[in-house]
């Protein structure tokens, strides 16, 4: 059998974890970064005892809340191209289901984590314990079987030996390109105690090699020659094109062919904005270029990216009735999607090639000319939104523009939820690749501040600007104290709009008047949530975890705030109130939401019959 080493699963767990190493294009690095966690009576004894008894050789970061944890675990892997990530332990029972909403998070966006929640007892003779769903159909179920739906490859080590095959097992998903997401290994508390003579060859330095598959050699003949044809073609680029790290061979075949480009959430920042073929946001939050031409192609190039309905407009965003699709992606399920034809493989590479085919093709002379008209009335649009001198109270679009015009280049924006990502999209000026941060898969309210954490650790040499609403502050903002305790710098842009104001505008756009999404007090004689400010002071809050604050008013107060937060060296928080109803408009598009089909309110009885005219222009892509 060779050399072992007898130790407890816990302890070969994290011995292994540290051996992982990924690789693509020849350069290195350790895969993981640490393990994220919080302790109770599923995992202190067993994952918290191995984290103590190897604190020099694997770091240890103390959270404040499990779903953050995850969501900056998810914010980290993006940030490296999903080429690193972080380990997440939790107790058992609510510690261990807390995690589910940050599963999901990062298994949608395809971003790769490592989930070790606390479990029951795998001997049973103690059952029930504490914190123990019961079955009466089953004594092999717990809590952690939630996370089967949300996760890319789950499995319950009932027996040490097991993590000999479930942790390559998981390093396979976690580096897969095509499959990664959230790997959850469920440990009960028992088993994580208990000892094992693991093999030796468990615990050597593994390598695992990202490749840059390549496309089917036929399939990029036809996709030549489909390209050829086309006379108004177009580019939607994803998010694949980033972790693939494709933006140079991206701007190659652009400039080389002329096409136009428009970016999904996930894709800004593959071309710099003031790249001349980039007609920036496309779809719901998009510009009116980048629709109009949607609207007009007759050849669609998606790469990287899984054609949500945001970036459709719910189907409706493609007009043309000969309009084509070819998809650049690593994953065949993404590649079939609008029955486009599927080049299956790494951006990089699969452009690279497609570029080399059809060299000689060039757009005609008229649609670069409107290209370029679309880009310099884009540019007036967005100055205009940035400088709209609304007193007394800030408008979004102007502190975003604040924002923006304070960063340097190579700072993060990240944002995640509210109606701050359908403005970033269309009005954030991104001047480098990894400048644009958006969980936009799942729109993780809380997500924000957990994964500037996550940003932060994975690249310390970039200022991080955290765009997060009062409604998402409300429900994560004590990874503040994470950021302080561990001397993590972020720069905490809080809005304070009173309530929900992007789905107070979504209400009011389906007749329901914003009915429950401004945070009022109750008033006696109504009974009814709409009286004064529920007087809260966030600023205060944030002061009280640790943060440094400021508190600017107007626009010239917004900049000097910026200015000052750059020079401070501990988490900052820059509070500032802004004027909900004062909203950037939407460009040339269309979200399905159903209004209701029968009401007896007026203003409901007219957004159903725009939404019987719209519904009509969503089209099947067989």
């Amino acid at each position: 059998m060779g050399k072992t080493r007898r130790l407890t699963m816990a302890q070969a767990i994290v011995q292994f974890l540290r051996a992982q190493y990924v690789s693509r294009d020849g350069v290195e690095q350790p895969f993981f970064a640490g393990m994220s966690g919080i302790f109770g009576h599923g995992n202190v004894a067993g994952i918290g005892q191995a984290l103590h008894e190897y604190r020099d050789e694997f770091r240890y970061y103390q959270t404040r809340n499990e779903q953050a944890m995850v969501h900056t675990a998810a914010a980290y892997a993006k940030m490296k191209n999903r080429l690193g990530t972080l380990a997440c332990t939790t107790s058992i029972g609510p510690g261990a289901t807390n995690m589910v909403t940050g599963a999901a998070t990062a298994t949608i966006n395809r971003l790769p984590v490592l989930l070790l929640p606390g479990d029951i007892f795998a001997r049973r003779n103690v059952a029930p314990v504490l914190q123990q769903l019961e079955s009466n159909a089953s004594q092999d179920i717990s809590v952690n079987d939630c996370f089967k739906p949300v996760s890319r490859y789950w499995d319950r080590l009932n027996r040490a030996d097991q993590a000999i095959l479930a942790l390559p097992e998981a390093m396979r998903v976690l580096t897969s390109p095509v499959e990664t997401g959230a790997v959850t290994l469920c440990c009960p508390q028992d088993t994580q105690t208990e000892a094992f003579d693991y093999p030796e060859a468990l615990f050597e330095r593994r390598v695992w090699v990202v490749p840059r598959n390549r496309p089917d050699r036929d399939l990029v003949s036809k996709a030549a020659a489909w390209i050829r044809e086309s006379v108004q073609p177009m580019v939607i680029a994803g998010g694949g094109v980033l972790y693939s790290e494709a933006t140079d061979a991206l701007a190659a075949f652009v400039e080389q062919t002329g096409m136009p480009v428009g970016e999904t959430q996930a894709g800004k920042g593959s071309l710099n904005y003031d790249h001349a073929n980039n007609l920036g946001a496309v779809g719901v939050t998009g510009t009116p270029g980048a629709n109009i031409v949607a609207r007009e192609a007759d050849l669609v190039i998606a790469i990287g990216t899984r054609l949500s309905d945001f970036t459709t407009a719910s189907k409706t965003a493609f007009q043309n009735p000969d309009v084509k699709f070819i998809a650049i992606n690593v994953a065949e399920f993404d590649a079939a999607k609008h029955g486009a034809l599927p080049l299956v493989g790494d951006a990089r590479v699969v452009l690279e090639e497609l570029t080399e085919a059809v060299q000689g093709y060039r757009v005609s002379g008229d649609l670069t000319q409107r290209v370029a008209a679309f880009r310099e009335a884009w540019e007036a649009e967005v100055d205009r939104i940035y400088n709209l001198g609304h007193r007394p109270i800030l408008s979004q679009g102007e502190v975003i523009g604040a924002v923006n015009e304070g960063s340097a280049p190579e700072d993060v924006m990240i944002c995640a939820a509210g109606s701050m990502p359908g403005d970033l999209h269309k009005l954030w000026r991104t001047r480098n690749p990894k400048g644009y941060h958006l969980e936009y898969g799942y729109s993780c309210m809380g997500y924000e501040i957990a994964g500037g954490l996550g940003i932060k650790m994975a690249d310390p040499s970039r200022e991080v600007y955290v765009m997060v609403g009062d409604g998402s502050y409300l429900m994560m903002a004590q990874e503040i104290a994470t950021a302080v305790q561990e001397g993590i710098k972020l720069n905490i842009v809080l809005l304070d709009n009173h309530g929900f104001a992007s789905i107070g505008g979504l209400s009011d756009a389906v007749g329901a008047d914003e009915f429950g999404t401004e945070y009022r007090m109750r008033d006696e004689r109504t009974g009814l949530l709409d009286g004064e400010n529920v007087p809260t002071d966030l600023a205060t809050n944030a002061e009280s975890l640790g943060a440094y604050v400021l508190r600017p008013e107007g626009r010239e107060g917004l900049m000097r705030a910026i200015e000052e937060a750059r020079s401070v060296d501990r988490t900052t928080v820059i509070a500032v109130e802004v004027d909900r109803e004062v909203r950037v408009p939407g460009y040339e598009s269309w979200w399905d939401v159903p209004v209701a089909e029968v009401s007896t309110v007026e203003e409901v009885q007219k957004a159903r019959e725009d939404f019987e005219v719209m519904v009509k222009k969503e089209r099947y892509f067989l």
